[in-house]
């Protein structure tokens, strides 16, 4: 599913979460891709990885599903630098991925960081690392592969402050 509007404040994604064209409790899981094709100044030296947010923030089986699809199928480095609910760049907050988790879904943020041209009209497609963006969508597309041939939904273990469920 695409959605519009996650500039002017997560409006398309919103939207759907308060009217689903499902019933949300038959969503599983929302992986979120945003801005994949490039690299940040942390990873000059090594592009092949993606920040994943969320992926344990709700589910522990999510965040082992995930993972286990990268050491399976992909094997790029996962860094979990922004994955917190504190950290002050708030990007668990800041895209579509949110407004699912805010229902109680799973979600894994996929994404590259932030470099010079972030939000900028220097961001152009000459700048895409292409074969690094295949690989991180092979990352999206196999964890759904997981995921939509797994025995059971992830479990939702947690409550939305971290702290285990009872």
């Amino acid at each position: 599913m695409t959605v519009t509007g996650e500039e002017k404040g997560l409006l398309g994604s919103e939207w759907y979460s308060e009217n689903p064209v499902f019933p949300l409790e038959n969503t599983i899981t929302n992986l979120n891709i945003d801005m994949i094709g490039r690299g940040d100044k942390a990873h000059e030296s090594d592009n092949n990885f993606v920040y994943i947010i969320g992926s344990d923030m709700l589910s522990s089986d999510l965040d082992r599903i995930g993972k286990k699809a990268n050491k399976t199928y992909v094997n790029i480095n996962l860094d979990e630098k922004y994955n917190n609910r504190t950290d002050p760049n708030q990007f668990y907050y800041r895209s579509d991925h949110y407004n699912f988790a805010k229902h109680g879904i799973p979600v894994i943020f996929y994404f590259n960081g932030v470099h010079d041209d972030y939000h900028m009209p220097g961001d152009e497609v000459s700048k895409i690392d292409f074969p690094m963006l295949a690989k991180r969508a092979k990352l999206v597309y196999f964890t759904a592969w997981e995921l939509a041939n797994g025995l059971k939904r992830p479990v939702v273990d947690k409550n939305d402050d971290g702290t285990p469920k009872m």
